[in-house]
Protein backbone atom coordinates (compact mmCIF):
# COMPACT_ATOMS: atom_id res chain seq x y z
CA UNK A 1 0.00 0.00 0.00
CA UNK A 2 2.89 2.15 0.56
CA UNK A 3 4.44 1.58 -2.11
CA UNK A 4 1.65 2.44 -4.62
CA UNK A 5 1.23 5.60 -2.93
CA UNK A 6 4.20 6.68 -3.57
CA UNK A 7 4.14 5.78 -7.47
CA UNK A 8 0.76 7.56 -7.43
CA UNK A 9 3.08 10.68 -5.95
CA UNK A 10 5.41 10.06 -8.72
CA UNK A 11 2.82 9.72 -11.93
CA UNK A 12 2.76 13.47 -11.05
CA UNK A 13 5.49 15.75 -13.02
CA UNK A 14 5.93 18.44 -9.94
CA UNK A 15 6.58 16.69 -7.30
CA UNK A 16 5.26 18.70 -3.90
CA UNK A 17 7.51 19.43 -1.93
CA UNK A 18 6.09 17.22 1.24
CA UNK A 19 6.75 14.13 -0.59
CA UNK A 20 10.12 14.68 -1.13
CA UNK A 21 12.19 11.96 0.58
CA UNK A 22 15.80 12.51 1.48
CA UNK A 23 17.72 11.02 -1.08
CA UNK A 24 20.89 10.73 1.23
CA UNK A 25 20.51 6.67 1.64
CA UNK A 26 19.66 6.12 -2.46
CA UNK A 27 22.53 3.64 -4.05
CA UNK A 28 21.21 3.87 -7.45
CA UNK A 29 18.97 6.68 -8.32
CA UNK A 30 19.60 10.24 -8.31
CA UNK A 31 20.60 12.38 -5.08
CA UNK A 32 18.22 15.12 -6.10
CA UNK A 33 14.81 15.75 -5.59
CA UNK A 34 13.00 12.22 -5.06
CA UNK A 35 9.93 10.28 -4.12
CA UNK A 36 11.43 7.21 -3.32
CA UNK A 37 13.04 5.61 -0.49
CA UNK A 38 15.53 3.59 -0.03
CA UNK A 39 13.25 0.14 0.87
CA UNK A 40 11.69 1.54 -2.74
CA UNK A 41 14.91 1.23 -4.89
CA UNK A 42 15.31 -2.14 -3.35
CA UNK A 43 12.31 -3.25 -4.18
CA UNK A 44 12.92 -1.81 -7.88
CA UNK A 45 16.04 -3.88 -8.17
CA UNK A 46 14.22 -7.42 -7.10
CA UNK A 47 11.20 -6.19 -9.79
CA UNK A 48 14.32 -5.20 -12.39
CA UNK A 49 16.11 -8.22 -12.26
CA UNK A 50 12.60 -9.88 -12.27
CA UNK A 51 11.38 -7.99 -15.54
CA UNK A 52 14.47 -8.50 -17.43
CA UNK A 53 14.54 -12.12 -16.64
CA UNK A 54 11.17 -12.48 -18.07
CA UNK A 55 12.00 -10.64 -21.19
CA UNK A 56 14.77 -12.72 -21.89
CA UNK A 57 13.29 -16.30 -21.04
CA UNK A 58 10.05 -15.06 -23.69
CA UNK A 59 12.38 -14.18 -26.53
CA UNK A 60 14.16 -16.71 -26.32
CA UNK A 61 11.72 -19.12 -25.74
CA UNK A 62 10.79 -19.55 -29.67
CA UNK A 63 14.35 -21.00 -30.16
CA UNK A 64 14.23 -23.41 -27.09
CA UNK A 65 10.93 -24.98 -28.14
CA UNK A 66 12.18 -24.73 -31.89
CA UNK A 67 15.31 -27.33 -30.84
CA UNK A 68 13.02 -29.10 -28.60
CA UNK A 69 10.04 -29.83 -30.56
CA UNK A 70 12.52 -30.43 -33.52
CA UNK A 71 14.90 -32.73 -31.46
CA UNK A 72 11.60 -35.12 -30.70
CA UNK A 73 10.68 -34.95 -34.09
CA UNK A 74 13.62 -36.22 -36.12
CA UNK A 75 14.23 -38.90 -33.26
CA UNK A 76 11.09 -40.21 -33.41
CA UNK A 77 11.21 -40.36 -37.08
CA UNK A 78 14.44 -42.10 -37.50
CA UNK A 79 13.66 -44.66 -34.66
CA UNK A 80 9.88 -45.37 -36.08
CA UNK A 81 11.54 -45.58 -39.88
CA UNK A 82 14.30 -48.67 -38.25
CA UNK A 83 10.96 -50.30 -36.33
CA UNK A 84 9.08 -50.22 -39.47
CA UNK A 85 11.80 -51.36 -42.10
CA UNK A 86 12.51 -54.37 -39.18
CA UNK A 87 9.07 -54.84 -39.49
CA UNK A 88 8.41 -54.87 -43.09
CA UNK A 89 11.07 -57.57 -44.03
CA UNK A 90 9.71 -59.50 -41.01
CA UNK A 91 6.55 -59.88 -41.94
CA UNK A 92 7.51 -60.33 -45.91
CA UNK A 93 10.05 -63.05 -44.72
CA UNK A 94 7.21 -64.99 -42.44
CA UNK A 95 4.68 -64.61 -45.17
CA UNK A 96 6.91 -66.08 -47.96
CA UNK A 97 8.40 -68.71 -46.13
CA UNK A 98 7.19 -69.09 -43.04
CA UNK A 99 8.77 -71.00 -40.00
CA UNK A 100 12.34 -72.10 -41.67
CA UNK A 101 12.55 -68.11 -42.19
CA UNK A 102 11.15 -67.99 -38.24
CA UNK A 103 14.19 -70.47 -37.66
CA UNK A 104 17.06 -68.46 -38.79
CA UNK A 105 15.81 -64.71 -38.42
CA UNK A 106 18.10 -64.06 -36.09
CA UNK A 107 20.66 -62.99 -38.73
CA UNK A 108 18.53 -60.34 -39.78
CA UNK A 109 17.83 -59.53 -36.15
CA UNK A 110 20.91 -58.80 -35.16
CA UNK A 111 21.21 -56.21 -38.40
CA UNK A 112 18.35 -54.12 -36.96
CA UNK A 113 19.10 -54.38 -33.30
CA UNK A 114 23.03 -53.00 -34.26
CA UNK A 115 21.76 -50.39 -36.22
CA UNK A 116 19.55 -49.30 -33.97
CA UNK A 117 21.83 -49.30 -31.00
CA UNK A 118 24.36 -47.44 -33.41
CA UNK A 119 21.65 -44.54 -33.83
CA UNK A 120 20.75 -44.38 -30.54
CA UNK A 121 25.04 -43.57 -29.50
CA UNK A 122 26.15 -47.24 -29.15
CA UNK A 123 30.04 -47.98 -29.37
CA UNK A 124 29.10 -49.88 -32.84
CA UNK A 125 31.37 -49.36 -35.78
CA UNK A 126 28.89 -50.03 -38.78
CA UNK A 127 31.37 -51.23 -41.49
CA UNK A 128 32.73 -53.65 -38.76
CA UNK A 129 29.22 -54.53 -38.13
CA UNK A 130 27.98 -54.47 -41.30
CA UNK A 131 31.15 -56.83 -42.06
CA UNK A 132 30.00 -59.05 -39.63
CA UNK A 133 26.34 -59.46 -40.93
CA UNK A 134 27.52 -60.48 -44.40
CA UNK A 135 29.60 -63.11 -42.46
CA UNK A 136 27.20 -64.62 -40.70
CA UNK A 137 25.01 -64.92 -44.02
CA UNK A 138 27.47 -66.67 -45.74
CA UNK A 139 28.34 -69.34 -43.43
CA UNK A 140 24.27 -69.82 -43.15
CA UNK A 141 23.78 -69.73 -47.00
CA UNK A 142 27.28 -71.83 -47.30
CA UNK A 143 26.01 -74.54 -45.21
CA UNK A 144 22.71 -75.07 -46.91
CA UNK A 145 24.21 -75.01 -50.03
CA UNK A 146 26.33 -77.90 -48.90
CA UNK A 147 24.17 -79.31 -46.48
CA UNK A 148 25.54 -83.19 -47.66
CA UNK A 149 28.92 -82.09 -46.04
CA UNK A 150 29.94 -82.20 -42.47
CA UNK A 151 31.09 -78.21 -41.88
CA UNK A 152 32.65 -77.36 -38.97
CA UNK A 153 34.06 -74.35 -37.17
CA UNK A 154 37.46 -73.91 -37.64
CA UNK A 155 35.81 -74.68 -42.29
CA UNK A 156 33.71 -71.95 -41.88
CA UNK A 157 36.77 -69.74 -40.51
CA UNK A 158 38.64 -70.44 -43.76
CA UNK A 159 35.67 -69.71 -45.51
CA UNK A 160 35.46 -66.40 -43.94
CA UNK A 161 39.34 -65.76 -44.95
CA UNK A 162 38.23 -66.03 -48.97
CA UNK A 163 35.41 -63.63 -48.18
CA UNK A 164 36.87 -60.86 -50.27
CA UNK A 165 38.16 -62.54 -53.03
CA UNK A 166 34.63 -64.74 -53.49
CA UNK A 167 32.47 -62.02 -53.73
CA UNK A 168 29.43 -64.42 -53.00
CA UNK A 169 27.18 -61.54 -52.56
CA UNK A 170 28.43 -59.63 -55.59
CA UNK A 171 28.70 -55.77 -55.12
CA UNK A 172 25.60 -55.43 -53.10
CA UNK A 173 27.95 -55.15 -49.75
CA UNK A 174 30.16 -52.94 -50.89
CA UNK A 175 27.07 -50.52 -51.91
CA UNK A 176 25.27 -51.04 -49.09
CA UNK A 177 28.22 -50.47 -46.54
CA UNK A 178 28.80 -47.53 -48.16
CA UNK A 179 24.91 -46.22 -48.09
CA UNK A 180 24.06 -47.11 -44.70
CA UNK A 181 27.23 -45.78 -42.69
CA UNK A 182 27.17 -42.68 -44.78
CA UNK A 183 23.25 -42.32 -44.18
CA UNK A 184 23.50 -42.88 -40.61
CA UNK A 185 26.46 -40.93 -39.77
CA UNK A 186 24.39 -38.18 -40.73
CA UNK A 187 21.33 -38.93 -39.38
CA UNK A 188 22.55 -39.61 -35.85
CA UNK A 189 25.33 -36.74 -35.87
CA UNK A 190 22.06 -34.43 -36.77
CA UNK A 191 19.86 -35.41 -33.89
CA UNK A 192 22.72 -35.16 -31.49
CA UNK A 193 23.40 -31.83 -33.10
CA UNK A 194 19.63 -31.00 -32.54
CA UNK A 195 20.05 -32.45 -28.72
CA UNK A 196 23.11 -30.48 -28.33
CA UNK A 197 21.62 -27.01 -29.30
CA UNK A 198 18.30 -27.61 -27.21
CA UNK A 199 20.32 -27.84 -24.06
CA UNK A 200 22.32 -24.65 -24.75
CA UNK A 201 19.41 -22.71 -25.25
CA UNK A 202 17.83 -24.37 -22.18
CA UNK A 203 21.05 -23.27 -20.57
CA UNK A 204 22.03 -20.21 -21.63
CA UNK A 205 18.17 -19.16 -20.81
CA UNK A 206 18.70 -18.82 -17.11
CA UNK A 207 20.21 -15.46 -17.29
CA UNK A 208 22.85 -15.19 -14.21
CA UNK A 209 22.51 -11.02 -13.81
CA UNK A 210 25.67 -9.35 -11.83
CA UNK A 211 24.88 -6.62 -9.16
CA UNK A 212 26.17 -4.17 -11.93
CA UNK A 213 23.87 -5.55 -14.26
CA UNK A 214 20.92 -4.78 -11.82
CA UNK A 215 21.66 -1.64 -10.72
CA UNK A 216 22.01 -0.31 -14.29
CA UNK A 217 18.85 -2.07 -14.85
CA UNK A 218 16.83 0.25 -12.22
CA UNK A 219 18.57 2.48 -13.00
CA UNK A 220 16.99 2.68 -16.49
CA UNK A 221 14.08 0.79 -15.59
CA UNK A 222 12.59 2.46 -12.76
CA UNK A 223 14.79 5.98 -11.45
CA UNK A 224 12.35 7.70 -14.04
CA UNK A 225 9.62 7.49 -11.51
CA UNK A 226 11.35 8.97 -8.41
CA UNK A 227 11.95 11.73 -10.13
CA UNK A 228 8.42 12.17 -11.41
CA UNK A 229 8.94 11.09 -15.20
CA UNK A 230 7.05 8.00 -14.97
CA UNK A 231 5.68 8.29 -18.79
CA UNK A 232 9.39 8.56 -19.80
CA UNK A 233 10.92 5.57 -21.67
CA UNK A 234 14.55 4.96 -22.06
CA UNK A 235 16.34 6.02 -25.15
CA UNK A 236 17.34 3.32 -27.43
CA UNK A 237 20.54 3.12 -27.53
CA UNK A 238 20.57 3.59 -23.47
CA UNK A 239 18.91 0.53 -23.54
CA UNK A 240 21.26 -0.87 -25.95
CA UNK A 241 24.36 -0.63 -23.98
CA UNK A 242 22.73 -1.66 -20.57
CA UNK A 243 21.59 -5.04 -22.53
CA UNK A 244 24.93 -5.26 -23.54
CA UNK A 245 26.85 -5.41 -20.66
CA UNK A 246 24.18 -7.51 -19.07
CA UNK A 247 24.29 -10.13 -22.21
CA UNK A 248 28.12 -9.74 -22.54
CA UNK A 249 28.75 -13.46 -22.11
CA UNK A 250 25.86 -14.53 -24.15
CA UNK A 251 26.73 -12.60 -27.08
CA UNK A 252 30.19 -14.01 -26.75
CA UNK A 253 28.07 -17.83 -28.14
CA UNK A 254 27.37 -16.13 -31.57
CA UNK A 255 30.77 -16.45 -33.49
CA UNK A 256 30.17 -20.59 -32.36
CA UNK A 257 26.72 -20.75 -32.86
CA UNK A 258 26.91 -19.43 -36.34
CA UNK A 259 29.27 -21.84 -37.09
CA UNK A 260 27.42 -24.72 -35.62
CA UNK A 261 24.23 -23.38 -37.36
CA UNK A 262 26.58 -23.59 -41.10
CA UNK A 263 27.55 -27.02 -40.19
CA UNK A 264 24.24 -28.30 -39.04
CA UNK A 265 22.71 -27.05 -42.79
CA UNK A 266 25.85 -28.46 -44.27
CA UNK A 267 24.02 -32.06 -42.67
CA UNK A 268 20.84 -31.32 -43.78
CA UNK A 269 22.23 -31.26 -47.55
CA UNK A 270 23.19 -35.49 -46.35
CA UNK A 271 19.20 -35.81 -45.38
CA UNK A 272 17.20 -34.59 -48.44
CA UNK A 273 20.08 -36.36 -50.78
CA UNK A 274 19.80 -39.56 -53.39
CA UNK A 275 21.34 -41.71 -49.76
CA UNK A 276 19.26 -39.96 -47.00
CA UNK A 277 19.02 -42.60 -44.49
CA UNK A 278 15.15 -42.99 -46.33
CA UNK A 279 15.57 -43.98 -49.17
CA UNK A 280 18.46 -46.10 -48.24
CA UNK A 281 16.27 -48.31 -45.29
CA UNK A 282 12.77 -49.01 -46.92
CA UNK A 283 14.27 -51.19 -49.73
CA UNK A 284 16.96 -53.03 -48.11
CA UNK A 285 14.97 -55.76 -48.34
CA UNK A 286 15.06 -56.18 -51.89
CA UNK A 287 19.12 -55.27 -51.61
CA UNK A 288 19.31 -58.29 -49.55
CA UNK A 289 17.69 -60.42 -51.51
CA UNK A 290 19.66 -59.39 -54.84
CA UNK A 291 22.73 -60.74 -52.63
CA UNK A 292 20.94 -63.80 -51.59
CA UNK A 293 20.15 -64.32 -55.22
CA UNK A 294 23.47 -63.53 -56.57
CA UNK A 295 24.97 -66.44 -54.08
CA UNK A 296 22.54 -68.78 -55.39
CA UNK A 297 23.44 -68.36 -58.94
CA UNK A 298 27.11 -68.95 -58.31
CA UNK A 299 26.87 -71.39 -55.58
CA UNK A 300 28.66 -73.88 -57.79
CA UNK A 301 31.48 -71.64 -58.59
CA UNK A 302 31.94 -70.48 -55.15
CA UNK A 303 31.73 -73.87 -53.40
CA UNK A 304 34.44 -74.61 -55.53
CA UNK A 305 36.41 -72.35 -55.28
CA UNK A 306 36.02 -72.83 -51.34
CA UNK A 307 36.98 -76.18 -51.77
CA UNK A 308 40.27 -75.63 -53.98
CA UNK A 309 41.16 -73.23 -50.69
CA UNK A 310 39.98 -75.37 -47.88
CA UNK A 311 39.91 -78.54 -49.14
CA UNK A 312 37.19 -80.87 -49.55
CA UNK A 313 35.07 -81.29 -46.24
CA UNK A 314 33.27 -84.46 -45.03
CA UNK A 315 30.29 -85.80 -45.93
CA UNK A 316 27.74 -85.67 -43.28
CA UNK A 317 25.51 -88.76 -44.91
CA UNK A 318 22.92 -86.45 -45.89
CA UNK A 319 22.01 -86.87 -49.62
CA UNK A 320 21.45 -83.80 -51.57
CA UNK A 321 17.59 -83.43 -52.64
CA UNK A 322 17.00 -84.30 -55.84
CA UNK A 323 14.38 -81.97 -57.04
CA UNK A 324 15.59 -78.71 -58.40
CA UNK A 325 14.56 -76.02 -56.35
CA UNK A 326 12.24 -73.93 -58.44
CA UNK A 327 9.90 -77.24 -58.39
CA UNK A 328 10.07 -77.27 -54.45
CA UNK A 329 8.63 -74.77 -53.93
CA UNK A 330 6.21 -71.65 -55.90
CA UNK A 331 6.48 -69.25 -53.68
CA UNK A 332 7.38 -65.49 -55.18
CA UNK A 333 9.34 -62.59 -53.38
CA UNK A 334 6.86 -59.84 -53.38
CA UNK A 335 8.71 -56.78 -51.33
CA UNK A 336 6.19 -54.04 -50.05
CA UNK A 337 5.00 -51.21 -53.12
CA UNK A 338 4.98 -47.64 -51.82
CA UNK A 339 1.43 -47.42 -50.80
CA UNK A 340 1.91 -50.18 -48.42
CA UNK A 341 4.71 -48.82 -46.42
CA UNK A 342 3.91 -47.97 -42.58
CA UNK A 343 3.91 -44.32 -42.10
CA UNK A 344 5.77 -42.94 -39.25
CA UNK A 345 4.74 -41.38 -35.93
CA UNK A 346 6.27 -37.98 -37.08
CA UNK A 347 3.38 -37.81 -39.73
CA UNK A 348 5.74 -36.10 -42.40
CA UNK A 349 8.35 -37.13 -44.86
CA UNK A 350 11.80 -36.62 -44.17
CA UNK A 351 11.78 -34.21 -47.00
CA UNK A 352 9.02 -32.17 -45.03
CA UNK A 353 11.13 -32.10 -41.69
CA UNK A 354 14.22 -30.95 -43.94
CA UNK A 355 12.68 -27.84 -45.10
CA UNK A 356 11.22 -26.91 -42.15
CA UNK A 357 14.06 -27.66 -39.49
CA UNK A 358 16.08 -25.86 -42.12
CA UNK A 359 14.04 -22.90 -42.28
CA UNK A 360 14.09 -22.22 -38.60
CA UNK A 361 17.91 -23.31 -38.32
CA UNK A 362 18.71 -20.24 -40.59
CA UNK A 363 16.06 -17.76 -38.95
CA UNK A 364 18.45 -18.71 -35.41
CA UNK A 365 21.65 -17.60 -37.13
CA UNK A 366 22.26 -14.39 -35.33
CA UNK A 367 20.13 -14.89 -32.61
CA UNK A 368 22.22 -14.33 -29.36
CA UNK A 369 23.76 -10.85 -31.15
CA UNK A 370 20.49 -9.84 -31.85
CA UNK A 371 19.45 -10.34 -28.30
CA UNK A 372 19.94 -6.56 -27.53
CA UNK A 373 17.85 -5.39 -30.22
CA UNK A 374 15.41 -7.59 -29.84
CA UNK A 375 15.18 -6.39 -26.05
CA UNK A 376 15.14 -3.03 -26.99
CA UNK A 377 13.70 -2.52 -30.17
CA UNK A 378 9.73 -2.94 -28.71
CA UNK A 379 8.35 0.62 -28.61
CA UNK A 380 6.38 -0.89 -25.11
CA UNK A 381 10.08 -0.99 -23.88
CA UNK A 382 12.14 2.35 -25.31
CA UNK A 383 11.65 5.43 -26.90
CA UNK A 384 10.73 5.47 -30.43
CA UNK A 385 13.88 6.76 -32.94
CA UNK A 386 11.79 9.98 -33.10
CA UNK A 387 11.72 10.56 -29.57
CA UNK A 388 15.22 10.34 -29.62
CA UNK A 389 15.99 13.94 -28.00
CA UNK A 390 12.93 13.10 -25.65
CA UNK A 391 13.45 10.01 -23.72
CA UNK A 392 14.97 9.00 -20.45
CA UNK A 393 18.61 9.14 -20.51
CA UNK A 394 19.83 7.51 -17.19
CA UNK A 395 19.90 10.99 -15.76
CA UNK A 396 17.50 13.74 -17.04
CA UNK A 397 15.01 13.53 -20.19
CA UNK A 398 17.03 14.43 -23.51
CA UNK A 399 19.35 12.76 -25.67
CA UNK A 400 21.97 9.46 -24.73
CA UNK A 401 25.38 10.83 -26.47
CA UNK A 402 27.33 8.09 -25.55
CA UNK A 403 28.04 5.38 -28.11
CA UNK A 404 26.87 1.90 -28.61
CA UNK A 405 29.09 -0.71 -28.38
CA UNK A 406 30.01 -3.80 -29.89
CA UNK A 407 29.00 -7.43 -28.83
CA UNK A 408 31.24 -9.35 -26.48
CA UNK A 409 32.67 -9.40 -23.26
CA UNK A 410 35.58 -8.18 -24.55
CA UNK A 411 33.89 -4.94 -25.65
CA UNK A 412 32.35 -3.95 -22.30
CA UNK A 413 35.67 -2.90 -20.60
CA UNK A 414 33.96 0.64 -21.04
CA UNK A 415 30.57 0.19 -21.29
CA UNK A 416 29.60 3.62 -19.73
CA UNK A 417 26.50 2.10 -17.77
CA UNK A 418 27.06 -1.34 -16.88
CA UNK A 419 30.55 -2.30 -15.12
CA UNK A 420 31.41 -5.13 -16.68
CA UNK A 421 34.91 -7.76 -15.23
CA UNK A 422 36.09 -8.82 -19.20
CA UNK A 423 38.78 -10.48 -16.86
CA UNK A 424 36.43 -13.20 -15.61
CA UNK A 425 34.09 -14.66 -18.24
CA UNK A 426 31.12 -17.31 -17.11
CA UNK A 427 31.70 -20.49 -16.75
CA UNK A 428 28.99 -22.13 -17.97
CA UNK A 429 28.83 -20.03 -21.53
CA UNK A 430 32.66 -20.75 -21.52
CA UNK A 431 31.31 -24.93 -21.48
CA UNK A 432 28.52 -23.94 -23.70
CA UNK A 433 31.47 -22.58 -26.48
CA UNK A 434 32.60 -25.63 -26.11
CA UNK A 435 29.99 -27.89 -26.07
CA UNK A 436 29.60 -25.94 -29.77
CA UNK A 437 32.53 -26.44 -30.94
CA UNK A 438 32.65 -30.27 -30.42
CA UNK A 439 29.78 -31.27 -31.78
CA UNK A 440 30.18 -28.63 -34.87
CA UNK A 441 33.36 -30.84 -35.31
CA UNK A 442 31.43 -33.96 -35.30
CA UNK A 443 29.02 -32.28 -37.57
CA UNK A 444 31.46 -31.52 -40.30
CA UNK A 445 33.07 -35.14 -40.10
CA UNK A 446 29.29 -36.35 -40.68
CA UNK A 447 28.98 -34.07 -43.85
CA UNK A 448 31.97 -36.09 -45.13
CA UNK A 449 30.93 -39.28 -44.31
CA UNK A 450 33.18 -39.62 -41.28
CA UNK A 451 32.28 -41.06 -37.72
CA UNK A 452 34.95 -39.06 -35.35
CA UNK A 453 34.23 -42.11 -32.67
CA UNK A 454 36.15 -44.39 -35.05
CA UNK A 455 38.88 -41.99 -35.87
CA UNK A 456 42.53 -43.49 -35.49
CA UNK A 457 44.71 -40.77 -33.96
CA UNK A 458 47.65 -42.86 -34.54
CA UNK A 459 46.88 -43.22 -38.55
CA UNK A 460 46.00 -39.56 -39.57
CA UNK A 461 44.70 -38.70 -43.03
CA UNK A 462 43.75 -42.64 -43.54
CA UNK A 463 40.26 -42.29 -42.78
CA UNK A 464 39.91 -44.57 -40.18
CA UNK A 465 36.68 -44.88 -38.89
CA UNK A 466 33.18 -45.18 -40.52
CA UNK A 467 32.96 -43.13 -43.79
CA UNK A 468 34.94 -41.65 -46.46
CA UNK A 469 37.87 -41.18 -45.27
CA UNK A 470 38.94 -37.43 -46.63
CA UNK A 471 39.73 -34.33 -44.55
CA UNK A 472 36.43 -31.67 -43.64
CA UNK A 473 37.65 -29.67 -46.75
CA UNK A 474 36.74 -32.54 -48.96
CA UNK A 475 33.45 -33.23 -50.97
CA UNK A 476 32.43 -36.78 -51.12
CA UNK A 477 31.76 -38.71 -53.73
CA UNK A 478 28.08 -40.26 -54.73
CA UNK A 479 29.54 -43.51 -53.84
CA UNK A 480 32.64 -43.43 -51.74
CA UNK A 481 35.23 -46.48 -51.01
CA UNK A 482 35.07 -47.29 -47.44
CA UNK A 483 38.14 -47.72 -45.95
CA UNK A 484 39.53 -50.25 -42.87
CA UNK A 485 37.98 -49.51 -39.42
CA UNK A 486 38.84 -49.97 -36.21
CA UNK A 487 37.86 -53.33 -34.66
CA UNK A 488 34.89 -52.81 -32.35
CA UNK A 489 33.03 -56.37 -30.71
CA UNK A 490 30.02 -55.91 -31.87
CA UNK A 491 28.66 -58.66 -28.89
CA UNK A 492 27.86 -61.36 -31.19
CA UNK A 493 27.96 -65.39 -29.59
CA UNK A 494 29.61 -67.74 -31.94
CA UNK A 495 27.61 -69.92 -33.75
CA UNK A 496 27.22 -73.45 -32.53
CA UNK A 497 28.10 -76.04 -35.09
CA UNK A 498 24.74 -77.47 -36.48
CA UNK A 499 23.18 -81.16 -35.65
CA UNK A 500 21.85 -83.22 -38.07
CA UNK A 501 18.62 -81.86 -37.37
CA UNK A 502 19.41 -78.10 -37.86
CA UNK A 503 20.88 -79.74 -41.26
CA UNK A 504 17.67 -80.38 -41.98
CA UNK A 505 15.61 -77.40 -40.79
CA UNK A 506 18.31 -75.27 -42.88
CA UNK A 507 17.75 -77.52 -46.06
CA UNK A 508 14.32 -76.81 -45.84
CA UNK A 509 15.09 -72.92 -45.71
CA UNK A 510 17.10 -73.19 -48.83
CA UNK A 511 14.55 -75.15 -51.00
CA UNK A 512 11.91 -72.40 -49.63
CA UNK A 513 14.30 -69.00 -50.08
CA UNK A 514 16.27 -69.60 -52.65
CA UNK A 515 12.90 -70.53 -54.65
CA UNK A 516 11.57 -67.50 -53.92
CA UNK A 517 13.67 -65.20 -55.33
CA UNK A 518 14.13 -67.17 -58.82
CA UNK A 519 12.45 -64.10 -60.18
CA UNK A 520 15.12 -61.52 -59.76
CA UNK A 521 13.84 -58.05 -57.86
CA UNK A 522 15.20 -54.87 -58.93
CA UNK A 523 16.78 -52.27 -56.63
CA UNK A 524 14.07 -50.06 -55.67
Amino acid sequence: ESLFWHFTVCHSVDIPSADVISPAHLRICSQEKTCCSSEMEDSFGHQSKTVFENMFDGISEDLRTTFMSRHKRFDEFFLELLDNTERSLNEMFVRTYGKPYMQNAEVFQNLFAELKRYYTGGNVNLEEMLNDFWTRLLERMFQLLNSQYSITEDYLECINKYMDQLKPFGDVPRKLKSQVTRAFIAARTFVQGLMVGREVANRVSKVNLTPACIRALTKMLYCPYCQGMASEKPCRNYCLNVVKGCLANQADLDPEWTQYIDAMLLVTDRLEGPFNIESVMEPIDVKISEAIMNMQDNSVQISHRVFQGCGQPKASGMARPARGISDAFSGRFRPYGPDERRTTAAGTSLDRLVIDIKEKLKSSKKFWSSLPLGMCLGEDVTASESSDDDCWNGHAKGRYFPEVLKDGLTHQANNPEVGVDITRPDTLIRQQIMALRVITNKLRNAYNGNDIYFQDSSDEGSGSGSGSGCSESCVPETEPTPTETLVVEAGRGEEQASSAHAHSSSLVLLILLFSALAVRSHWR
